[in-house]
């Protein structure tokens, strides 16, 4: 069994889906950054803030001044060079370095889609995705005349279909619970929202029934399409369902360009036959001047067994981290341990007041923190709700006071968070010194209990 299943990995295959794959990624990361700088946001949430939430372990990662402007244009770059194949693994390494420098500088612009690129862009530079069509390798097929006999082993393109599977069946799992399907939220809360589109906005969207129609089939989707794509005879049905959907999600939710990255990356699942038109066509509008620059320079490709063992680390890691939460007792929507980093897209909506009170413990003597002095309100909002957030963010405000000249100083929040339409309840002890927690993957005790039940995975 282990050597059929070796066999089975390392079997030789057409390389023309991963050099789509390549090209496709890096046009889209491309186009990303572009319209990343342009909106304005890389002044708005890396500059102006005077303060930046941090993951733990990486308090070290914040924005660099002006020359953030660099590391996002070395990200834009790079990603333009991945599409075109040139010095193809210094690219990918350049492009995930910093990608996720960029994604590591503020908490607070966490997305799922953000942590997929991050996967993705790692893996990447264990496969041989630029042997193919690319300026590094362009010129083997002319040279001989004939369509490019390249050939990858299996499990390089079976790792792609398997992490983006992953992507959508745990997105799939987490919506099962009783608030997705019992209750239709948040969706409830968000369509309602929704009342200008155009012919839907005052009909559609105001109809109880569609709330828990769109619950369900968002659900049913995400279980089902990996399985479909899979399936040859079902495939470009559920590809037709992957535009539907993700261009439908688009118009309703401002989600960027992950709809588009998720539509382009699902092509990897068609047959190589496929790829190859797509090829033919990208080939078709290359002018010939620059045909004419690419030397010919034929590479080899060594099945490496280490890249293979990183990979299967990386699959593994996706497989077991979304469980992670079950270590934690109490309600993972309430309080988030374990939320991020999981594939939970789009399951809740919460609401949150926190205030800050400085006591001075020697005199008792107090003040409260104006949080606009410090934050945005892009982070005020987000630091709201979510407790590694708040916690910080207390740090924060011990360490500033405490440099201003204050001395034996406790903070304490006042802290209430509204879940998914429930009334507002208390969300964090207020008798709790938040400066005696310390960040760690322990449980936050100084949570307060979630007063309903969410049943679900």
């Amino acid at each position: 069994m282990k050597e059929q299943i070796k066999s089975y990995l390392l079997q030789p295959t057409n390389s023309a889906p991963l050099a789509v794959f390549r090209i496709g990624f890096g046009i889209m990361m491309f186009l990303s950054i572009i319209r990343f700088w342009s909106n304005g946001w890389i002044e708005k949430l890396y500059l102006e803030p005077k303060f930046h939430f941090s993951y733990y372990g990486f308090e070290w990662v914040k924005p660099m001044g002006n020359f953030t402007y660099l590391i996002f244009f070395i990200c834009g770059l790079s990603a333009l060079i991945v599409a075109l194949g040139w010095k193809y693994k210094w690219a990918i390494v350049t492009f995930f370095l910093s990608f996720t420098y960029i994604e590591l500088m503020d908490k607070t612009t966490y997305l799922n889609h953000y942590y997929f690129i991050s996967v993705v862009s790692f893996v990447l530079i264990f496969l041989p995705a630029g042997r193919r069509f690319s300026i590094d390798n362009y010129a083997f097929a002319k040279a001989n005349k004939k369509p490019s006999p390249h050939s990858i082993p299996r499990w390089t393109i079976l790792s792609l279909k398997v992490l983006i599977s992953i992507v959508y069946f745990y997105a799939g799992l987490a919506k099962i619970n009783s608030d997705w399907l019992l209750r239709a939220m948040p969706l409830k809360i968000w369509l309602k929202s929704k009342y200008d589109l155009a012919f839907i906005g005052e009909n559609l969207m105001q109809q109880d029934w569609f709330y828990y129609a769109m619950s369900w089939s968002g659900m049913l989707y995400d279980l089902t399409i990996p399985f479909l794509l899979l399936y040859k005879r079902t495939r470009w049905f559920a590809y037709i369902l992957v535009i539907i959907f993700h261009v439908f999600t688009r118009v309703l939710f401002p989600i960027g360009m992950f709809p588009y990255v998720m539509i382009v990356s699902a092509l990897i699942f068609f047959d190589a036959s496929f790829h190859e038109q797509v090829l033919a066509l990208i080939k078709n509008i290359i002018p010939e001047k620059i045909k004419a620059w690419i030397k010919p320079k034929p590479i080899s490709y060594k099945p490496s067994r280490v890249n293979l063992i990183v990979v299967s680390t990386v699959i593994a890691i996706q497989l077991l981290l979304p469980f992670r939460h079950l270590l934690y007792p109490g309600e993972l929507f309430w309080h988030e341990q374990g939320f991020r980093f999981s594939w939970r897209v789009m399951l809740i909506e919460k609401v949150g007041y926190t205030s800050f009170k400085v006591v001075d413990k020697k005199s008792g003597e107090s003040f409260m923190v104006d949080n606009t002095d410090f934050l945005s309100s892009f982070q005020i909002k987000q630091m709201s709700f979510q407790p590694d957030f708040i916690l910080e963010y207390a740090h924060f405000l011990e360490d500033h006071f405490t440099k201003q000249g204050h001395s034996n100083i406790a903070i304490y929040v006042d802290s209430y968070v509204a879940l998914n339409g429930r009334r507002s309840t208390r969300f964090i002890d207020p008798e709790i010194d938040l400066t005696k927690e310390k960040e760690s993957f322990k449980n936050k005790n100084w949570i307060i209990p979630f007063n309903d039940e969410i049943k679900g995975l």
